[in-house]
């Protein structure tokens, strides 16, 4: 009888524990760069290893992640366009947006260069010689981070591209991966971010043209999502993932992280922002 009760206690504890650790997880919106690129594979169960909370990751478009958030489909939230994060905020969805690392855009594209922009470090001459060659160009068109980049580029220009999309300007309504696969089967220019570009294994003869340009930065930020809007969400370990990511242990987990030894994201911590 003795044994039959250790037996079930232990039956009992063994089936306790793993419900315990599903039950710690919190869900991330992110964009496709931080997925594609293999960064948030590489580092993130480093921060599961010392806390046993899991991070399960949603990774869509900048413009995807910030309204699921915003409906409370997340916990934390991790993108790179500053000023959609900061109206994320003041729409009282999040508590605080931090800085966490950064890398920058460029303009890849086929060899042949039709509107010549090999070698630019000014993007909007870029573009505006590919529009006045009416050269293909693979727009991402889904309200991504990087999406919405390219069309402050356009409106520097002062175009607006879509008024002859399915022309030269094509819109993909798709990832960074696929916008890619597709621009360079059709030859086409690409505004890609280049963490996703390096760890690109379908490069084709596409190669980067056009980079250097401040106005290329590209800022990535984390906010978790308010408790006091979204009262299930899973407010304490969504912070302990942003205190992990800030921290220098973190930090170094994203500067340590490269493909064919080149690195791909470029930690600068903020906690005041």
């Amino acid at each position: 009888m003795m044994l039959r009760r250790s037996f079930l206690a232990l039956s009992i504890a063994s089936m306790a524990a793993p419900l315990v650790a599903r039950d710690r997880f919190i869900i991330m919106q992110s964009t496709t760069s931080t997925q594609n690129s293999g960064l948030l594979s590489a580092i993130l169960p480093q921060f599961t290893a010392k806390t046993g909370i899991e991070v399960r990751v949603v990774a869509v478009g900048t413009g995807q992640a910030l309204r699921n958030a915003a409906k409370g489909d997340g916990d934390v939230l991790f993108v790179h366009d500053r000023a959609a994060e900061e109206a994320f905020l003041a729409d009282g969805h999040g508590i605080a947006r931090h800085d966490v690392m950064y890398n920058d855009f460029i303009i890849v594209g086929p060899p042949a260069d039709p509107a010549v922009t090999k070698g630019l470090n000014n993007a909007v001459a870029a573009f505006t010689r590919i529009a006045e060659a009416g050269a293909l160009f693979a727009s991402r068109g889904d309200d991504s981070g990087t999406h919405k980049a390219e069309m402050r580029l356009w409106q520097d220009v002062g175009f607006d591209p879509t008024s002859v999309s399915g022309t030269w300007y094509r819109e993909m309504g798709q990832g960074m991966g696929a916008t890619l696969n597709a621009g360079i089967a059709m030859g086409a220019y690409v505004l890609t971010d280049r963490a996703t570009w390096i760890a690109f294994r379908n490069k084709g003869q596409h190669q980067i043209l056009v980079q250097g340009d401040p106005r290329l930065f590209n800022q990535y930020g984390i906010i978790a999502v308010s408790p006091e809007s979204h009262p299930h969400v899973r407010a304490d370990m969504a912070q302990e993932l942003i205190d992990w990511l800030l921290s220098p242990d973190g930090q170094a987990e994203i500067a340590a992280y490269k493909i064919d030894g080149q690195q791909l994201f470029f930690p600068n911590a903020s906690r005041d922002n």
